[in-house]
């Protein structure tokens, strides 16, 4: 028994802490999605947004670092890694995406492409 509990302790590690899924509201128009994510104490710098066909993808951490001296009694917050991958089912128009980050609120417009708008075809 002892053996097997020492080829255990140096072959299995913990794993790294499993990256969290921020809150978050996706909505659609005719023209555009909006996405908004909550992000709180996140600096602009610590995000990367991505679009990769139709896969939107919002990656980083959240860095706090507790004045010297606190000790922590209760907190509702992680400084873990966070993403949030999104298939948005239609092609966007990368070129007009429009993001901003303010008050921890990461806010992003992303206009469908020409070709997956919704069309009217008259019939002759």
């Amino acid at each position: 028994m002892n053996l097997l509990h020492s080829l255990l302790a140096t072959t299995v590690r913990p794993s790294a802490p499993a990256a969290v899924r921020p809150v978050h509201h996706l909505n659609e128009t005719e023209d555009a999605f909006a996405l908004t994510v909550q992000l709180p104490g996140v600096a602009r710098d610590g995000l990367d947004v991505t679009v990769e066909e139709d896969v939107l993808r919002v990656v980083g951490r959240r860095a706090w670092t507790p004045p010297a001296g606190w000790s922590a009694l209760h907190r509702e917050t992680t400084d873990a890694p966070f993403q949030l991958a999104i298939a948005l089912g239609q092609a966007v128009a990368a070129d007009r995406i429009a993001a901003e980050l303010r008050d921890g609120v990461l806010r992003l417009s992303l206009p469908k492409a020409e070709a997956a708008r919704p069309r009217r075809i008259t019939v002759a």
